[in-house]
């Protein structure tokens, strides 16, 4: 295994932690919250933020404003820049306004709302680190008061954040890493809960986004997440570039949860947002099965 770095200077501020987000919340110039909460299969999201949520914040849905209707992009596809622009402005997020995103405990919506605001072209969001579970947990305040945030000016321009498609997607798993962010009874073909066909894109590594985190739901330290992407062939030996690396899941939010673990680790990474409900749709595309890369 390559010899890992522990200087983690590069890193950008990517998480913020309850007590730093409730100092920010109490300053001259708060960050922009939203509540990004969702569940595969529910309770909708919308309902848990009406039960209560972190004072201030601003619920944006992930079907409806984190993603375009399901299709030939797959289950979750990259929203129009039109209509997430028009989002983030209701949500009152301007071009230099701090953001920070949160959801349940594991930030794996959160990430997905973190990945579109830089693709789209906004460099100043955090992750709230363990989410809704660590403000509570914390001992903080929760509100059922549902803000009106004044118009924001958020302009959306695509390409802050690198992207692939079915093409580059199968060209990546055989060239470099492309890492299946599902749990690995997924990637292994054994069940499929959610969409037609079982597997995983031939040459995909798997790479189970729960490992990302601990028990609590926060981020592991950048030096664990870098060892754990080494183990799995995304760190070049020292003095190269390494790998490109990609990630995708099972419709593109799990695998921006990956990219943003493969970040705070120092490791860029592209997202193929169509993901495995994506790729399915074209019968010619080859299917993997079992434990091995395929």
């Amino acid at each position: 295994m390559a010899e890992l770095s522990t200087d983690t200077s590069s890193v950008p501020r990517l998480l913020i932690g309850v007590a730093d987000l409730a100092a920010d919340l109490a300053g001259q110039h708060p960050p922009v919250l939203l509540d990004v909460r969702w569940r595969l299969g529910g309770p909708p999201g919308l309902a848990s933020y009406q039960a209560g949520h972190i004072p201030g914040a601003v619920f944006a849905d992930l079907d409806r404003d984190l993603a375009a209707p399901p299709g030939a992009g797959g289950r979750h596809p990259l929203p129009e820049p039109g209509r997430f622009q028009d989002a983030m402005r209701r949500a009152g997020i301007s071009q230099a306004s701090p953001v920070v995103v949160y959801d349940d405990a594991d930030s794996t919506v959160a990430a997905r709302a973190w990945w579109l605001l830089r693709y789209f072209g906004h460099g100043r969001v955090r992750v709230l680190d363990g989410g809704f579970r660590a403000w509570t947990e914390g001992g903080q305040q929760v509100s059922t008061e549902v803000p009106a945030p004044r118009l924001g000016s958020f302009t959306a321009r695509p390409g802050g954040m690198p992207l692939l498609d079915a093409a580059a997607a199968g060209r990546l798993a055989r060239s470099g890493v492309l890492l299946d962010a599902r749990a690995g009874e997924r990637y292994r073909g054994e069940t499929e809960p959610v969409d037609p066909v079982a597997g995983h894109i031939p040459g995909a590594v798997s790479a189970p986004t729960a490992q990302n985190v601990g028990a609590d739901g926060r981020f592991l330290g950048p030096a664990q997440l870098r060892a754990r992407f080494a183990v799995l062939g995304a760190c070049g030996v020292p003095g190269t570039r390494g790998p490109a690396v990609g990630a995708y899941c099972g419709s593109g939010v799990t695998a921006a949860h990956e990219v943003f673990a493969l970040a705070l680790a120092g490791l860029p990474a592209s997202l193929y947002v169509g993901s495995w409900s994506g790729w399915i749709t074209d019968p010619a595309r080859p299917v993997a099965a079992g434990p091995d890369p395929g």
